[in-house]
């Protein structure tokens, strides 16, 4: 398995947040993994992008993912002011937090490229009572693609959180995570 990851949000969502829990549940799970953000001196809310890689075998390849076989995007209102799709591999898909269908999608971007589309802000306001839609991402992630197993990755945001959080917002992640692993489409 060799699997590269673009992430695409603005500064504040909680990219790079998404990417570490990603990274390292995938190192829990035996994994090796190069993952790390892409930013300067921006601002809250400037767009940003992270970069995982995950393989079976020690990563070598230490770059920025130049044609990755998973792109996701964290804010849908960089759909149509950055090129998501740029480098995407053929066989590889999109996993938007976008509150349409994944063919509403299609058509926004002009492509026949395999989208996935999760209203992950939704389910972050109604069930943390924030628009931090990164652990909701990371469950529909898990439903759409083995990267991880959906049971290590719960641990990692408990695991993550620990300390950081009220039990009580730990718990909410939990849920936003479950409902979205549910609501992709």
């Amino acid at each position: 398995m060799n699997i590269e990851i673009v992430w695409h949000g603005r500064g504040g969502q909680g990219v790079v947040t998404a990417n570490e829990i990603l990274a390292e549940t995938a190192i829990s799970e035996g994994k090796y993994v190069k993952a790390f953000p892409e930013f300067g001196p921006e601002r809250m809310g400037a767009p940003i992008r992270a970069f995982t890689r995950i393989s079976s075998k020690p990563v070598q390849v230490h770059s920025q993912v130049y044609h990755p076989d998973i792109v996701v995007v964290l804010d849908p209102t960089l759909i149509g002011k950055v090129d998501v799709l740029n480098g995407l591999k053929e066989d590889g898909f999109l996993l938007a937090n976008y509150p349409g269908t994944p063919e509403e999608l299609k058509k926004s971007l002009k492509t026949e490229m395999k989208v996935h589309t999760v209203n992950a802000t939704k389910i972050s306001m109604e069930e943390i009572g924030r628009p931090v839609a990164n652990t909701a991402i990371l469950g529909a992630l898990t439903k759409i693609s083995p990267l991880v197993s959906y049971e290590a990755l719960q641990d990692q945001i408990s695991t993550k959180f620990q300390g950081k959080l009220p039990e009580k917002a730990i718990v909410k992640n939990i849920v936003a995570l479950e409902r979205a692993h549910k609501e992709v489409l």
